[in-house]
């Protein structure tokens, strides 16, 4: 790859922003939402039906590649876009996140976390070093700095004592990152609920210098409305010229919510989870299949989607497949709710650059408040 990472902010409305994120693998369009693949497949899609949806990017894990199947196997194999035949961009976490959930099983010390697998019981020593070298043998275009995900809720000193530990491994991660044209390297503002802690988080990281920042440590259990405070300062005490990205977000109304507050980059389990259990994310809200109410309805799951799932199909089918356990149910879902997805992100785009955001955001809430009417 020889062609660099850039960004280009093309327009905004308030605090919403549009742009472009540039890659040698391909540009990210923003505001942008990134399936989530974690063990190198998005759950019940093949790569193929993912781009389909429209998506740019897609977010792997360096925790659960590097215990299976192994960072080192994926490079003698040719590299994660190769492994897993996705070719356009890639970002990976830095694997802070999932080790610093296995409370029972992971020891934090200045150095690191060294800790046990959730699968084997093997023992691990994840460090700022060790992510950089993880995330270069995967081959990620976009790579995040190694941090600690501070818990909710946290006191004052709690939070102060975390973020500032993530930003000496911050730096550390920048050291042991190599820099390499269009490969870039984000670091992760913390500082849990308090703006003061956050604002000193932001400074450090510009002082550091990378290429892009994301807003860490929210849905962890804050909730929207305190998730949404902390959005009304945080990503402005980031750069205007960088991009943004709110890490773990989230439901729709989360994502409306964070891009009318700044935020250009988002990913979430929620779409493929959902339709694995039987959810559909709709402009009319989440629709549960499993409901009995839905076993005799010919109806599309969503009349306004135009994706297979809601062109071939009929809720009634979903029902039945669902019931049945049958795979395909799953499919079906799962294609639909990142087709959704983009197409929620492709409408947030739209309503940026045409200044008019208010109005599809009003649209928005007043479409779910309606909700789904069955067929009188």
């Amino acid at each position: 790859m020889t062609k660099r990472f850039e960004f280009e902010l093309l327009n905004t409305d308030g605090q919403a922003r549009r742009g472009i994120v540039k890659t040698p693998r391909g540009d990210i369009h923003t505001p942008a939402f990134m399936p989530v693949g974690t063990a190198a497949t998005v759950k019940a899609m093949m790569p193929e039906s993912v781009a389909a949806t429209g998506a740019e990017i897609l977010l792997g894990n360096t925790y659960h590649l590097m215990l299976r199947p192994g960072a080192e196997r994926v490079a003698n194999l040719g590299g994660l876009h190769k492994f897993m035949n996705w070719d356009k961009p890639i970002l990976t976490d830095s694997g802070g996140y999932q080790v610093m959930s296995l409370t029972d099983l992971r020891k934090l010390t200045e150095e690191g976390v060294r800790f046990r697998s959730h699968i084997d019981g093997s023992e691990h020593n994840l460090t700022p070093e060790r992510s950089m070298e993880i995330q270069k043998l995967l081959g990620s275009v976009i790579v995040m700095s190694f941090d600690e995900c501070t818990p909710y809720p946290a006191t004052q000193e709690q939070a102060r004592k975390s973020m500032e530990l993530s930003m000496r491994w911050a730096q550390r991660s920048r050291d042991a990152f190599d820099d390499r044209p269009g490969y870039a390297l984000f670091g992760i503002q913390q500082g849990s609920t308090f703006m003061d802690i956050r604002e000193e988080s932001a400074n450090l990281l510009q002082d550091i210098e990378f290429d892009g920042y994301a807003v860490g440590g929210l849905a962890v259990g804050e909730g929207q409305e305190m998730m949404f405070d902390v959005l009304d300062y945080a990503p402005q005490q980031l750069p205007n010229d960088k991009p943004r990205y709110l890490m773990g977000v989230g439901k729709p109304d989360d994502i409306v919510g964070a891009v009318e507050r700044g935020i250009d980059m988002f990913d979430c389990v929620l779409p493929s989870r959902s339709g694995r259990t039987g959810q559909g994310q709709t402009s009319m809200g989440a629709i549960n299949l499993r409901n009995a109410r839905h076993k005799d309805d010919p109806r599309p799951l969503d009349e306004c989607c135009s994706c297979p799932c809601c062109q071939k199909y009929s809720r009634a089918y979903l029902h039945h497949t669902i019931k049945c356990n049958e795979i395909i149910g799953s499919m079906l879902l799962t294609w639909h709710n990142l087709h959704y997805y983009q197409e929620l992100m492709s409408g947030l785009r739209k309503a940026i650059k045409q200044q008019t955001l208010d109005v599809f955001v009003k649209a928005f809430h007043m479409k779910r408040v309606e909700g789904d009417i069955p067929p009188i």
